[in-house]
């Protein structure tokens, strides 16, 4: 029975030894060897005494380290939290000190520009180095060589009374205000995602799954649990230019490829020559809206694959696909809800809307994730009773109220409207303004600021940052320069606005909604 994660790749290994688990640049790892990693690293973690619960951060590119590490985290009962290797040091110590992370798994570089960020009572007992020992000795953090560790720690045992229900993964996603918050997951949110994500792309063991989005967002994630729940081979690659993936398509005759829209529209502006194409099985799209020409330029490129139209949640970890016997009649069209998992859309009183009608899309069953790590408040806005579900001789079940406007068709086909929230998302990336705003003031240049996203057909969203000199003869290239030097580049504006000062509301809150129309006229 899969009551944890790390039972996907052992049942995997039982049956499938020495099939192709897992290739990063030109090595392959088998299942079983995949499986022996990553009991290795759960020898580690239990040596250091890490317990049922804890979590353990892994700040890496895409590496075979990370997949072990997840499993091997999974194995000894603790909780992983990917983190997105493109962050600043700043983002990386938050995210370690809000959920208090025990352990960080990270390369000898990454550790170097992050240590001095963080502060001595965050509860980072560990660090364990995949690439040497490299780091100087801390007053307050052990440095390990994982290798050297590896090879020395004993085998784990078996953590006794865990449940499906039990937490797996905290995945830090950004809100319209504040810091990025933890989404927590259990071993279930994760497994029967795998599960019902795979049922609706038919993947087998057959399959070549190309990796290219990050291991820290909900997508990326599922495509490595989504293979390894029916054996299938997934190929890490750390994208760099679009002219390598045709070129690893072919190598290794990729079935399986997911990518956010502006990634694929950088695709199809490449050549794609017949042995990068003939092996490919389907395409799918997720974190966004896919450009109707671009859905065309792909369909012609790839005749005889299968396009997904996804859409996801990550408080839900997937939501919704449209059947690729659909395309052609709603190509606009999200779809509906996912196996083992049902979407409303309701009205604020929870009543459903009709067809036609304008609401909000509720999602529940099995996928919907715990709550939001450490923040009660917030999530009992998201994480409410399911509508319809309510009695009084039962607990209530929670379902994700997801803040985006939907409707649905005659036939309950679900067409995306937009957020009821600020949220920014651009590049396939959900941006914080909150979060650029701090930088911009930060900077000691303004005295007001205010970041928004822009409709873009490439991007989803253009970032605009808005702002008020402190002083006279403000110089944006200066503060440009600031915002790419403490922002990722994802988050980094594609223009900054200079006026005198910005519109506000009667009670005293800038005005985002004139200052988008004022921008967008």
């Amino acid at each position: 029975m899969r009551s944890s994660i790390h039972h996907l790749l052992e049942e995997q290994a039982g049956s499938t030894a020495d099939a192709p688990a897992l290739t990063f640049k030109t090595t392959t790892h088998d299942y079983a060897g995949v499986w022996r990693e990553s009991r290795r690293v759960a020898g580690v973690l239990e040596h250091l005494g890490i317990a049922r619960g804890e979590r353990v951060a892994l700040f890496l590119d895409k590496r075979p380290e990370f997949v072990f590490a997840m499993f091997g985290v999974s194995v000894v009962g603790a909780v992983f939290v990917p983190v997105n290797p493109v962050l600043k040091a700043p983002q990386v110590a938050y995210i370690l000190g809000d959920c208090a992370v025990s352990v960080l798994v990270t390369t000898t570089q990454r550790w170097e520009g992050l240590r001095h960020h963080l502060a001595e009572d965050d509860g980072l007992r560990h660090v364990l180095l995949v690439d040497g020992d490299g780091g100087e000795p801390t007053p307050h953090v052990a440095v390990h060589d994982l290798r050297d560790v590896c090879a020395v720690a004993p085998e784990p045992t078996q953590v006794e009374g865990v449940v499906d229900l039990d937490l797996a993964a905290i995945l830090y996603t950004s809100g319209s205000t504040g810091r990025p918050k933890g989404v927590v997951l259990s071993h279930r949110n994760l497994i029967v995602g795998a599960e019902s994500v795979s049922s609706y792309l038919g993947n087998t063991a057959d399959d070549v799954i190309l990796s290219l989005l990050p291991l820290s967002f909900d997508a990326g994630l599922s495509q490595v649990t989504t293979a390894f729940a029916v054996g299938a081979h997934v190929v890490l690659v750390n994208y760099l230019v679009p002219t390598d993936v045709p070129r690893l398509c072919a190598r290794h005759r990729v079935t399986g490829l997911t990518c956010v829209p502006p990634l694929w529209i950088q695709l199809t502006s490449v050549a794609w020559p017949q042995e990068a194409t003939e092996s490919l099985r389907y395409f799918a799209n997720t974190g966004g809206r896919m450009p109707r020409s671009t859905l065309d330029k792909l369909r012609a490129l790839f005749p005889q694959a299968a396009p997904y139209l996804m859409y996801g949640l990550t408080e839900a970890f997937r939501s919704t696909y449209l059947d690729p016997g659909e395309v052609d009649r709603r190509p606009d069209s999200i779809g509906k809800a996912i196996p083992n998992a049902e979407v409303l859309v309701v009205r604020p009183d929870g009543t459903r809307c009709a067809p036609g009608e304008e609401g909000e899309l509720v999602h529940r069953g099995p996928l919907v994730a715990l709550g939001y790590w450490g923040d009660a408040a917030r999530s009992a806005e998201r994480f409410k009773p399911a509508p319809g579900t309510v009695d009084d001789w039962r607990a209530p079940e929670a379902a994700v109220w997801s803040g985006d406007r939907v409707v649905t068709d005659d036939d309950g086909f679900l067409y995306f409207v937009g957020r009821s929230d600020e949220m920014i998302k651009s590049s396939g990336y959900r941006v914080s303004p909150t979060e650029i705003e701090e930088v911009a003031y930060s900077s000691g240049l303004v005295s007001d600021a205010v970041a928004l996203g822009l409709p873009d057909e490439q991007l989803g969203h253009r970032i605009v940052l808005v702002v008020s000199p402190l002083a006279d003869g403000l110089e944006t290239d200066e503060l440009s320069r600031v915002l790419r030097r403490d922002l990722p580049l994802f988050m980094v504006p594609a223009d900054v606005v200079v006026r005198s000062e910005l519109p506000r509301s009667p009670n005293g809150k800038f005005d985002r909604v004139l200052l988008r129309k004022e921008l967008e006229s």
